[in-house]
């Protein structure tokens, strides 16, 4: 037992000035905040003030990236920097889901009601920010942002997915959409939907194991489309409950074809 507890020691001594995965959670919450006050009771008494908060968050940023020790070779102040002058861009872009998903629901009620409770609009923004630091090739960060938005939302986005303009998710428990999926504009996902690889091997990272989404493209509940050599035209319509492991072209219609029975089980009187 005395080496065990040695073993742990050392290990504690690796890791211990690690920020926590829940500080990293919850700066990217604050700056979520920031970005929507429709989902903060907080308020600003002047554009300075905002610009402040803003430094704060590139500040906090910049912290944790000095003490993520996996990030030794970055140029952390750089990586901070680029990401906070990228991030009007990604606000704009975070936008257009919000629209999506406003125009796409006949529940949703207003903008205001998407940025604000649905899951799927938090899953998709904790992926933009988590994407624009996996292309700085930032690691452990990204994935424990995804990972949370998963653990709240049910939905497991990779960061390193390429995913377009316009993501429109509805409900989206049980979605996955894995590393090299690439998703054009315009998509609709709904829940249970899978994106992933025909092949979990170590050998093919690296490689593009996950299918193309062209634009324009809807995929309904439960279907799973598998495989780096997939691609769904634009346009096109897959069903729920369909598998796929080859590709649609443009303006095609999928759908799976139950075999059920109804069988009439009134007593005979």
């Amino acid at each position: 037992m005395e080496e065990f507890y040695k073993q742990l020691f050392l290990k504690q001594l690796e890791v211990q000035d690690m920020p926590s995965n829940e500080r990293i959670a919850a700066w990217s919450t604050n700056l979520l905040h920031l970005l929507f006050p429709e989902r903060n009771s907080r308020g600003f008494k002047s554009v300075e003030e905002i610009k402040l908060a803003f430094e704060q968050s590139e500040n906090e940023l910049f912290e944790l990236l000095l003490k993520t020790k996996a990030c030794s070779h970055c140029d952390n102040k750089r990586i901070a920097q680029k990401f906070f002058a990228e991030l009007p861009e990604v606000y704009e872009v975070m936008q257009t889901d919000a629209e999506a998903i406003m125009h796409g629901d006949p529940a949703a009620q207003s903008i205001r009601e998407v940025i604000r409770t649905y899951p799927g609009f938090t899953a998709i923004c904790i992926y933009r920010m988590a994407h624009q630091l996996w292309q700085s090739e930032v690691p452990l960060i990204p994935r424990i942002l995804t990972e949370h938005a998963h653990s709240k939302t049910g939905i497991d986005i990779h960061p390193g997915a390429q995913i377009g303009r316009y993501l429109y998710i509805d409900h989206g428990t049980g979605l996955v959409i894995g590393e090299t999926c690439i998703i054009g504009d315009h998509v609709k996902l709904y829940q249970g939907v899978t994106l992933g690889a025909l092949s979990v091997e170590k050998g093919f990272a690296g490689t593009q194991r996950h299918p193309i989404i062209e634009d324009h493209v809807i995929i309904y509940a439960g279907a799973t489309i598998l495989g780096g050599e997939t691609r769904i035209g634009h346009h096109s319509v897959i069903g729920g409950n369909v598998w796929l492991t080859s590709s649609v072209e443009p303006y095609t219609t999928v759908y799976h074809q139950p075999n059920s029975k109804f069988i009439d089980t009134k007593p005979v009187i």
